[in-house]
C-alpha cells in the first residue's frame, strides 16, 4: 500500500456571499498531490486557482468537502489549530513578497519562528544559513526597500523555508519580476523540489509549467484535466 498523498482535496466546494447572492468559486474539486511532486496550478484570472491554493494552504476553509494535509483532516479544526498546522507544514511565497518594511532581511526570515517554531537547534543560525544559500549574505541587514525584486523574493523564499515545511506554496512568485530574475527564482524552486520538497505554484507563467511534474488546469471553478 502506497503512502498517503501529502495533500488531498475531496469534493471541495467554495462559495462567497455577495449581498444576498451566493457566488460559487470552486465546484466539486478532487485533487491529490504526492510527496515530492512539483505541481503547477494554472488558469485564467477568476478561475478559482488562488482560492484553491488558499484552501490547500489553510488560509481559507471550503464551504463543503474535505482537505487533508499529510493525512490530517482539516475539517473541524479551530482557527488556532489551523494556524499551528499551517505554520509547521506549509511555507508561503507571494507575488508581492509580503515582507515587513521596517524589518531587515534577516529579521523577516526569522519572524515565523517566533510564532510557530518547531526547530531544534538555533533558528538564528538557520536564518543565516538560508540567506547564505540564497546568495544574500551581504544583504542580511538591509530592509526590503533596499533590495531588488529578485533579492526580496529570495528573502521571501528563505522565510518560507525557516520552519522546514513539508509543502512550499507559491502564488505567482515570478509575476513581479523581469524574465531573467524570474528564471533565477524558478531555478530555486526546481532545486528545492530536486532536494525532495513538495512544491505547488499558482502561475500564469508557461515556463514554470514546463518544469512541473504535473499541470492542473482550473477554469470556472472546475479542474479541467485531473
Amino acid at each position: 500500500m502506497g503512502s498517503l498523498p501529502i495533500v488531498e482535496v475531496s469534493n471541495v466546494q467554495k462559495s462567497y456571499l455577495l449581498g444576498n447572492h451566493e457566488v460559487p468559486v470552486l465546484s466539486g474539486i478532487n485533487l491529490k498531490i504526492e510527496k515530492g511532486e512539483f505541481v503547477a496550478i494554472m488558469g485564467p484570472s477568476g478561475s478559482g486557482k488562488s482560492t484553491l491554493m488558499n484552501i490547500i494552504g489553510c488560509l481559507d476553509r471550503p464551504s463543503e468537502g474535505h482537505v487533508f494535509i499529510n493525512g490530517t483532516d482539516l475539517q473541524g479544526m479551530s482557527d488556532e489549530e489551523l494556524a499551528r498546522l499551517r505554520g509547521h507544514e506549509i511555507g508561503f511565497v507571494f507575488q508581492t513578497f509580503n515582507l515587513i518594511p521596517r524589518l531587515t532581511a534577516f529579521e523577516n526570515v526569522l519572524l515565523p519562528t517566533f510564532v510557530n517554531s518547531q526547530n531544534t537547534g538555533n533558528p538564528k543560525k538557520r536564518a543565516e544559513d538560508l540567506l547564505n544559500i540564497m546568495g544574500l549574505h551581504e544583504r542580511m541587514g538591509h530592509k526590503p526597500g533596499e533590495l531588488s525584486g529578485g533579492q526580496a523574493q529570495r528573502v521571501s523564499i528563505a522565510r518560507a523555508l525557516i520552519n522546514n515545511p513539508a509543502i512550499l506554496l507559491a502564488d505567482e512568485p515570478t509575476g513581479n519580476l523581469d524574465s531573467r530574475t524570474g528564471d533565477e527564482i524558478l531555478r530555486i524552486f526546481i532545486n528545492l523540489n530536486t532536494e525532495g520538497r513538495t512544491v505547488v505554484i499558482v502561475t500564469h507563467d508557461t515556463e514554470i509549467a514546463k518544469y512541473a511534474d504535473r499541470v492542473i488546469l482550473v477554469k470556472d471553478g472546475i479542474i479541467q484535466n485531473n
